[in-house]
């Protein structure tokens, strides 16, 4: 499963968890693979080693937006108003702004230098799922800034994916696309909506708090079938950085080319 957030054993009690966690061990010896990583969003008992550099971020939600938007800070409410000054309005639909929510996809994370699947990954997602995912883009006039896609299960709304083009940020679209997304969960009817996971202590966390969303801390748990260190699985490590750094600067036509393949690989 890609870029999933949390998951780990499903068992009822300790000694289920502990058992699938040593099959888990042997399948990974048996496959050959380089590591096993199990993503939980609670401690286990195991002698695994675990990394706590993310969180987990859920606002809870109540059935009149206004009930969140009172509980903002004034400085919060202020910035949200400011961005709607920027003509900045917010279309809610389907598969129909799949190719709208594409393209301003593929520049935004080819300029943050991460590889993005194919369209028709988005689609199939979309069409298998049309009662439960939603499309939003943020435009300012008819020009696409901003755009999101959620899913919706069992009272709680999941951020999936979400991007912005280099206008974005000067016109702080993401503070109307999120406002729009909140307010859209809230008149749904939903209980919480889970803004996803940031790394601890960054911007996407700071951003995250000003929505009054909770910080869970997740545990990201690491086996070398042989043997070794952690992995460093992240921007920190001088390998990726550099690959990052070099992503950024090639041009459109060949990251949509050679892109999906590569996403498809990362974890």
């Amino acid at each position: 499963m890609p870029f999933v957030n949390y998951g780990g054993p499903c068992a009822s009690d300790a000694d289920a968890s502990d058992a699938l966690i040593q099959s888990a061990r042997r399948q990974a010896k048996e496959l050959k693979v380089d590591y096993l990583e199990l993503r939980c969003a609670a401690a286990l008992d195991t002698d695994m080693p675990v990394s706590t550099r993310k969180i987990s971020m859920t606002i809870e939600l109540a059935a009149d937006p206004d009930t969140l938007w009172n509980g903002f800070t004034s400085k919060h409410r202020k910035n949200v108003k400011r961005a709607y000054k920027n003509n900045l309005a917010v279309e809610t639909g389907g598969i129909e702004l799949l190719p709208t929510f594409y393209s301003v996809m593929e520049e935004s994370w080819r300029n943050l230098g991460t590889p993005l699947y194919a369209r028709d990954y988005f689609e199939r997602v979309l069409k298998t799922f049309p009662h439960n995912t939603s499309v939003f883009v943020c435009r300012r006039a008819d020009e696409p800034v901003a755009v999101a896609l959620t899913g919706h299960f069992n009272g709680i709304v999941e951020g999936l994916w979400a991007g912005g083009s280099a206008a974005a940020r000067q016109l702080d679209a993401n503070y109307v696309l999120y406002w729009e997304m909140i307010s859209d969960a809230c008149r749904r009817g939903y209980r919480s909506f889970h803004l996803g996971r940031s790394t601890s202590e960054s911007g996407g966390e700071e951003f995250k708090r000003k929505w009054n969303a909770q910080a869970t801390q997740l545990y990201w748990y690491f086996h070398r079938p042989d043997g070794g260190p952690m992995p460093a699985l992240n921007v920190d490590n001088p390998k990726y950085r550099l690959a990052i750094n070099a992503w950024r600067r090639l041009p459109m036509w060949m990251t949509r080319l050679i892109g999906p393949p590569i996403a498809r690989a990362i974890p």
